[in-house]
């Protein structure tokens, strides 16, 4: 057994490293060398990189960019975690009819595949990982 952590990429983290203007990018880049260093196991939800190249395609306008990024995700060496009716029914605990936009669907994904794999942390800019009682990747 390694001594490696598990980390869980939400789609706000892989926009950053993909989207040099987003205001994260620099961050986003840092954490991932270190998450490399510390030879983390980086799991990525399918759904976070539906979101990620969705984000980068429409709201960025970067098509390109969208899809460069979504065939990094089909190269087999990069872990994709599929997204089973076992994960949406996990990830329904976390999400609730009165959740703001802040706490999506997506985000409970994220924590139900974290909780699937025991994940140390979760890669993400997003507060709502930590209100939960999830350490985030730059607090690694």
């Amino acid at each position: 057994m390694s001594n490696s952590p598990v980390v869980i990429v939400d789609a706000d983290a892989i926009v950053a490293q993909a989207y040099p203007n987003d205001s994260n990018h620099g961050r986003a880049v840092s954490i991932s060398d270190k998450l490399n260093n510390l030879g983390a196991q980086v799991i990525y939800p399918a759904t976070a990189v539906l979101e990620a190249t969705t984000v980068l395609q429409g709201r960025l306008n970067s098509g390109a960019t969208a899809y460069g990024t979504a065939a990094v995700f089909a190269d087999p060496n990069v872990n994709v975690a599929e997204v089973n009716q076992n994960t949406l029914t996990n990830a329904i605990n976390y999400f609730r009819p009165t959740t703001g936009k802040k706490n999506t669907l997506f985000d409970c994904v994220v924590m139900a595949v974290a909780d699937e794999y025991e994940a140390d942390a979760i890669f993400s800019f997003d507060k709502v990982y930590k209100s939960k009682g999830y350490k985030l990747a730059s607090d690694l």
